[in-house]
């Protein structure tokens, strides 16, 4: 199958015009006529992701987050981003990249879902056009739990479902979450957002300490599970889509590889 046409079949689902402005999904590296026979799913593209794509003889690599954001003036081996690009390049992989068109379509729905929202809403609108049944998509869920639980609870189950042996928290572990709202990544700019939906908690990732405790004095108690601690859903996710998609196609996933260690 040529790449060109899994980008497309990528694309019906999750479409580049549902990215924010500012980001730069696509394919950012090869030939949309490249042959593909083998995909390899990964969150980033560092050097161990794109070694272990090269050494499984991947012909495509996709990722959730870009390695190119911005403009480039030069490819040079002596730049790490240069570096990556052009490995890619000598082992001629495909490199596609869907990043806030996937965290749209396809990752807020499914965070609320590992969370049991039941009747998730969309916690920030941006995208009206990519309706889906109808309704217009965006950034995060927000929900009213079913039952009520502790801070402290709402806590042990963000570490299970997400398989996270820690979680960073903001608030009174003993108060009563009510109503939840979930933005995987980094979620520092979807703080508005879940007080205008009256959250009582918003789990997602990046929180620095002023942002946690004015977050917890206005009212909105933090979960933080890391950027790739609830993004790292993606990988699973996206490599399901492959297989149930496209036969005759070998697709790897990387393993969970947390970016650092607390000790």
């Amino acid at each position: 199958m040529l790449c060109r046409d899994i980008i497309d079949m990528i694309e019906k689902d999750y479409p580049a015009s549902c990215a924010m402005e500012w980001d730069n999904p696509g394919l950012l590296v090869g030939s949309p006529d490249k042959e593909v026979n083998r995909i390899y799913v990964a969150l980033d593209a560092v050097d161990e992701v794109i070694e272990a794509a090269a050494e499984a003889h991947a012909d495509m690599l996709v990722t959730h987050h870009p390695l190119i954001f911005s403009g480039m003036r030069s490819i040079r081996a002596d730049d790490f981003i240069g570096k990556r690009i052009i490995r890619l390049i000598q082992e001629d992989i495909a490199y596609y990249a869907m990043h806030t068109n996937y965290d749209v379509m396809g990752m807020a729905e499914l965070s609320g879902k590992i969370m049991g929202f039941t009747e998730g809403r969309v916690l920030e609108i941006t995208c009206p056009e990519g309706s889906v049944d109808g309704k217009p998509q965006g950034i995060g869920r927000v929900s009213d739990l079913e039952e009520p639980v502790s801070l402290e609870e709402c806590c042990r189950q963000v570490k299970q479902r997400f398989g996270l042996s820690h979680v960073k928290v903001f608030g009174d572990l003993k108060a009563p979450i009510k109503r939840a709202a979930i933005s995987p990544g980094s979620g520092k700019s979807m703080i508005g957002a879940a007080l205008k939906a009256q959250a009582d908690v918003l789990i997602t990732g990046d929180i620095d300490h002023h942002t946690g405790i004015d977050a917890a004095a206005r009212g909105l108690f933090i979960i933080d599970g890391g950027h790739y601690g609830i993004e790292q859903i993606f990988v699973g996710d996206m490599a399901g889509f492959f297989r149930k998609r496209i036969s005759g196609i070998t697709v790897m996933e990387a393993p969970v590889c947390h970016p650092f260690q607390i000790i």
